[in-house]
């Protein structure tokens, strides 16, 4: 994840907000809504993540100068 460009980067941190806030919300009881454990988040997050700078010309010129 580190040769993401700033959109993805950004992207991939509002999504890991999101997660976080619902995750935070089923922890205290407020909203239970899943039975989804984190890791399963993060490793979708992850995947996501991966996905998204193999389809992004911006990051495929950041990742190929590194």
């Amino acid at each position: 994840m580190h040769c993401m460009c700033n959109r993805c980067r950004l992207l991939m941190g509002l999504v890991l907000l999101v997660l976080g806030i619902l995750f935070l919300l089923r922890d205290l009881a407020i909203w239970d809504f899943w039975n989804v454990q984190w890791w399963t988040a993060l490793i979708l997050l992850m995947g996501l993540a991966h996905f998204r700078t193999h389809l992004c010309p911006e990051c495929k010129k950041i990742c190929k100068t590194k």
